[in-house]
């Protein structure tokens, strides 16, 4: 059985943060006579005393410092606790889990998490980053609420989100810019390509691969980014991710006949929308309020 009661330690930690018993008195609208007995009655039962009175000043004791510093965590938890059973109460979830492909803009999806979390403080995140089928793969396997990937689900709901453009770029040192002239695919294929493999664990893709006589396979988009801004490849990358890089002159884009830029399509998937909870439904509502402005090359 606790010793000491949570209102008690609130009294304690008004009169510690503003100086003094009349002080706490008019900050929380409780007689000086009753938050002195809630003090008293602490240091009674812990046989410490919390305070120390230097003329008109109520000052704490090193003993009383060192629990302030405990009655401050201890106070915070109690109002987490009850924050989280307002928000069962409302039917807010605790927790969102979130599949997003590399593809989409790391800077949009920071600050459509960033918005949401300050709309649902108590909301626990949960970010898989994936490549390919990797999202996909993890929706139909249940480990997440929330998908955005390239591929769409057989029967259940999807909703086009953006559409991102990828550009065929290489260091501007690139052996190929010495050909003068237009380049083919067919020139490509005799030099190093980077390709991002898919995170899927089952039924990987291997979409963007030109059967390159030379092919690195890499784990991670920025991974690909820095290897091709170090000479060592060439690839399709979206736009959005490299166009400090591109305006640098750090990466160029290739002269290509055709197909040097390219689209794909991003789409919003969860298996029930019933189930979504209110972070959830705010959470898609910034993911597509942020993916309306995407850079295209037209803007360059």
């Amino acid at each position: 059985m606790l010793k000491v009661t949570l209102e008690q330690w609130r009294m304690f930690k008004v009169v510690a943060d503003h100086g003094g018993f009349n002080q706490a008195s008019a900050v929380i609208h409780k007689s000086q006579s009753s938050i002195h007995t809630a003090v008293q009655k602490i240091e009674a039962s812990l046989g410490v005393a919390l305070f120390r009175v230097e003329g008109r000043k109520t000052l704490l004791t090193a003993e009383g410092e060192m629990i302030l510093r405990r009655v401050n965590y201890l106070l915070d938890e109690a109002s987490r606790v009850e924050d989280i059973g307002l928000t069962l109460a409302e039917g807010i979830e605790t927790k969102l889990r979130i599949a997003v492909d590399e593809i989409f803009p790391q800077h949009l999806l920071y600050k459509a998490l960033e918005n949401t979390s300050a709309a649902y403080p108590m909301l626990r995140i949960e970010l898989s980053e994936s490549i390919l089928s990797g999202a996909k793969e993890l929706l139909e396997n249940f480990q997440v609420d929330i998908a955005v990937s390239p591929l769409t689900i057989k029967d259940i709901f999807s909703e086009e989100l953006c559409q991102i453009e990828f550009m065929a770029v290489a260091c501007p040192t690139h052996p190929l810019f010495t050909i003068e002239r237009d380049l083919t695919i067919e020139d490509l294929k005799s030099y190093r390509q980077i390709v991002v493999r898919d995170s899927a664990i089952s039924r990987r893709n291997d979409e963007g691969w030109l059967g390159a006589n030379q092919r690195w396979t890499v784990s991670h988009m920025r991974t690909s980014i820095d290897m091709i801004k170090k000479g060592l490849g060439f690839a399709w990358l979206p736009l959005s991710s490299i166009v400090d890089d591109l305006d640098k002159g750090l990466l160029k884009p290739l002269p290509l006949c055709n197909g040097r830029t390219r689209k794909v399509n991003l789409h919003l998937l969860f298996l029930d929308a019933d189930k979504l909870g209110p972070a959830a439904r705010t959470f898609l509502g910034e993911l597509r309020y942020q993916s309306m402005d995407l850079p295209t090359s037209e803007d360059m």
